[in-house]
């Protein structure tokens, strides 16, 4: 389906793209800093889910249809960031009414791959992101090209999932040894929910793209 030397150049492109800092890495480790590795991981691959849900979008032009019309972008825009701002208003408040690890309500990995979802595929950034880089390197003469974007899209979608684990394990070992130390790892949950609520705002702030 793919010309090798086109291959390569999408996995350099996509490897480059996974690694740069974005919503997704920050979002991950602010989840992981608020509830540890497990919270982490199962965030990693809800945000993983989530990308499916624009993949397959793409792949049958919905996705083409909500950046074609302002109104449906500035929608899902504004759920997407709003659902944020709420997540991080949620783990600031629960930082201050439980300090310590292991303490006070948890979210548990099923709620944590819930929201990692959610927050992926609110996530107009996301079909911007498809839709501007994929279709780079479809090559419609091959035929499937609905299949081609699914092929491309997934290996896009591996490869952030692979960052983000990255990222989680990281997280924790650095939470890991403050443990003991309850104040800091209050202030860094409050962080991460300052960081959460600021994705929302960069979130809304998203100009349509043209």
């Amino acid at each position: 389906m793919f010309d090798l030397w086109h291959f390569i150049l999408f996995l350099s492109a996509a490897g480059v793209l996974a690694l740069m800092p974005g919503p997704g890495i920050f979002y991950v480790a602010a989840r992981t800093l608020a509830g540890g590795r497990g919270e982490g991981l199962a965030s990693s691959f809800g945000t993983g889910l989530g990308g499916f849900v624009h993949i397959i979008g793409g792949a049958i032009g919905v996705s083409a249809i909500v950046m074609a019309s302002a109104e449906a972008f500035t929608a899902l825009k504004i759920v997407g960031a709003l659902y944020l701002v709420y997540l991080g208003i949620k783990t600031w408040r629960e930082a201050g009414a439980a300090p310590e690890l292991g303490n006070g309500p948890a979210m548990g990995v099923r709620r944590a791959f819930k929201e990692g979802v959610i927050v992926e595929a609110l996530n107009p950034k996301t079909a911007a992101f498809f839709l501007a880089f994929l279709p780079q390197f479809v090559v419609p003469a091959e035929g499937h090209v609905a299949l081609q974007f699914i092929v491309l899209g997934t290996i896009s979608v591996f490869l952030n999932t692979a960052v983000d684990v990255v990222v989680t394990y990281a997280a924790s070992a650095v939470r890991d040894r403050l443990a003991a130390r309850p104040a800091i790892i209050r202030r860094m949950r409050q962080s991460s929910g300052g960081i959460l609520c600021a994705l929302g705002v960069t979130l809304a702030l998203t100009k349509r793209p043209a």
